[in-house]
């Protein structure tokens, strides 16, 4: 068995309020709020026994893994199949302005995410793909051990929807906050869920 640790990067200036906008592969760093994050959840993490660290390569995952890497004494390692989502055109929109430039799309994410794929960019099968062949690939270096995974929002939404066997419809019925753990057994297939979008750790920062 494999356990698998898949936790969403910190804050950035992109992710909250109005300041929201689609990230996708812009690399775009943490801000203060997402650092403090990142070292709650480290000092949470330093719990557990963790064989390896395994990030997307962007910036906000990278300087996150670090930050979790460091008590455990490891080095974060970059997996580009943990990569954001290609937003394509719209990546740096505000939802707004996503909204005005393909009202129709815009709707077709929030009702059916499923059946998008980005104007030059990627679509959730895509992503779903990548990310799963990714895991595929490291649980058989890690038996019997603990792994981290450092991803997004979008792929650590499909992930949980692939690890627990559901279909990517389910997609926006995965909540996955900021820099939230969630723990997976990968006995069998479908995953055994240990803990989903666990967030205790960051309680003293709100």
């Amino acid at each position: 068995m494999t356990r698998i640790f898949l936790i969403r990067h910190g804050q950035t200036a992109w992710n909250e309020g109005q300041g929201e906008r689609l990230r996708g592969r812009a690399d775009i760093p943490l801000d203060e709020i997402g650092v403090r994050q990142a070292r709650a959840t480290a000092a949470r993490l330093a719990q557990w026994p963790v064989a390896a660290v395994y990030t997307s390569p962007l910036r906000r995952a990278l300087s996150t893994a670090s930050i979790l890497a460091e008590p455990l004494k490891l080095q974060p390692q970059p997996q580009g199949g943990l990569i954001d989502i290609d937003y394509g055109r719209w990546q740096g929109l505000s939802l707004d302005e996503a909204a005005s430039d393909d009202n129709d799309l815009y709707r077709l994410w929030l009702e059916s995410p499923h059946l998008v794929r980005f104007p030059h960019g990627e679509s959730l099968e895509q992503v779903r793909e990548r990310a799963i062949a990714a895991v595929r690939g490291l649980v058989p270096l890690h038996a019997g051990e603990s792994i981290v995974l450092v991803s997004h929002k979008v792929v650590c939404k499909v992930l949980v929807c692939a690890l627990l066997g559901l279909d990517i419809p389910h997609f926006w019925r995965v909540q996955q906050d900021l820099c939230a753990i969630s723990i997976f057994e990968a006995d069998k297939d479908p995953c055994t869920v240990v803990k989903l979008n666990d967030t205790c750790h960051l309680d003293k920062l709100r």
